[in-house]
């Protein structure tokens, strides 16, 4: 509560909800989410927890040059950093897995968090790609959607493939050339860092090397690439089953496009659970569409919940059973990785 990360991503939060209420009609909206179908939830919840498992299946993969460990193992581990994710600040859940799979396997912290940053840049990668493809549609459509604030949905997609294009050369380039990579960390290392630091840096940043081993070859890329695609073409089927809970229709592609936009967007800093940061984009894609506001609205929220509650209690399940706590998360944080 006291880290400034905290406070930014509160108030960051707290501008996209500005952004999402301050013209909203609550008794419209309201209405909406009192005649939906929930029914409907319970396929889309099902689909999101195959996304999962194939998330599980992804990482397993991505860590089998450092050890073979099963997917049914990483499942829960997965669902840990979720449910991280969602209750603790700064992506903190990225941290929460990586040390909860040094508990139970032995693998360093930062070799596995290696793979959990290749993880988040493919799906970065693939997001853009559902941006791109809808991308010409939707201009010709609104002629630059935003969401407010002067924001607009291409900017979004322009610094995305910035940040995300940018963040997967450099890491191929550190797994083809892993020679020529440590010694470019031994060169920084000897200028930027104490010498007294020195040799735990240069052990840390030679683990996270190791981490990008699977990057090394093509068909092994293109394996953890296919994989994303349809973890993500997964979650963008609950988006679908959730839209049958409305009065509304768009096509699966613009589906696909709001899940790309709502997931680039919760990049930003936001308070827990990407509150508002989620919701505004997705609302303004809809609103493109033609979907009217307070029915966006309604819908975007209760796809909001039925994407964080599920994933948050089974994580929180597995970490009880577990018996980890948040402080001794920190305190293995601590502890050489």
């Amino acid at each position: 509560m006291k880290r400034w990360q905290f406070w930014l991503g509160l108030a960051i939060s707290a501008i996209f909800l500005y952004i999402v209420l301050r013209d909203l009609d609550l008794g419209s909206f309201w209405e909406e989410v009192k005649q939906a179908n929930y029914w409907w939830l319970i396929p889309g919840v099902g689909v999101y927890f195959l996304a999962v498992w194939a998330r599980a299946w992804r990482w397993h993969y991505l860590l089998r040059p450092l050890k073979a460990i099963p997917t049914s193992t990483m499942f829960p581990i997965v669902a840990i950093g979720y449910m991280g994710n969602n209750v603790y600040p700064a992506r903190a859940g990225e941290v929460l897995r990586a040390v909860v799979l040094k508990r139970k396997e032995g693998v360093p912290i930062s070799a596995s968090l290696a793979t959990i940053i290749v993880e988040r840049i493919f799906d970065g990668v693939v997001m853009l790609a559902f941006v791109f493809i809808n991308l010409g549609e939707l201009a010709r459509l609104t002629g630059g959607a935003g969401m407010g604030g002067g924001i607009s949905i291409q900017q979004i997609a322009l610094w995305g493939s910035v940040v995300f294009f940018g963040a997967l050369l450099v890491f191929l380039l550190a797994a083809m050339f892993p020679i020529a990579s440590e010694k470019a960390l031994a060169w920084f290392a000897a200028r930027l860092v104490p010498t007294r630091f020195r040799a735990r840096v240069l052990e840390l940043g030679r683990r996270f090397l190791g981490g990008l081993e699977s990057l090394r070859s093509p068909l092994e890329i293109l394996m953890v690439f296919l994989t994303s695609v349809v973890i993500w073409l997964l979650e963008t089927g609950k988006y679908w089953f959730v839209m049958q809970a409305f009065d509304f229709k768009v096509s699966f592609f613009a589906l696909m496009l709001m899940n790309g936009i709502v997931n680039l967007a919760t990049s930003i800093p936001s308070a827990p659970g990407y509150v508002g940061t989620f919701d505004a984009p997705g609302i303004a894609v809809l609103e493109a569409y033609g979907v009217p506001t307070a029915l966006a609205t309604s819908y975007t929220f209760v796809l909001h919940v039925a994407l964080w509650l599920p994933i948050t209690l089974l994580g929180a399940y597995y970490l009880a059973r577990e018996g980890i706590k948040w402080g001794q998360i920190q305190v293995e944080e601590g502890k050489p990785a």
